[in-house]
């Protein structure tokens, strides 16, 4: 399985961005900072989080309509 990737606030304490009490993960860093923006940080999924406690970015509603692998050059 590859490395999967979180948002998390730019804060000191700052909290895994997550739908519905669930993570939102991605398997890819650069599709994360392509598409989000703000006072975020992509950081690792943590060893303790669990997969049942995830959900991919391409399924949260919000997203859904977005082919992954991204293809940069259709966002321009």
């Amino acid at each position: 399985m590859s490395r999967m990737w979180a948002v998390q606030e730019d804060t000191p304490h700052g909290q895994l961005l997550s739908w519905n009490g669930r993570v939102i993960v991605h398997n890819s860093r650069g599709e994360l900072e392509f598409l989000l923006a703000g006072p975020i940080r992509i950081v690792p999924c943590p060893p303790s989080l669990r997969a049942e406690d995830c959900i991919e970015l391409r399924f949260h509603p919000h997203y859904a309509h977005h082919t992954f692998p991204l293809v940069r050059s259709a966002y321009r």
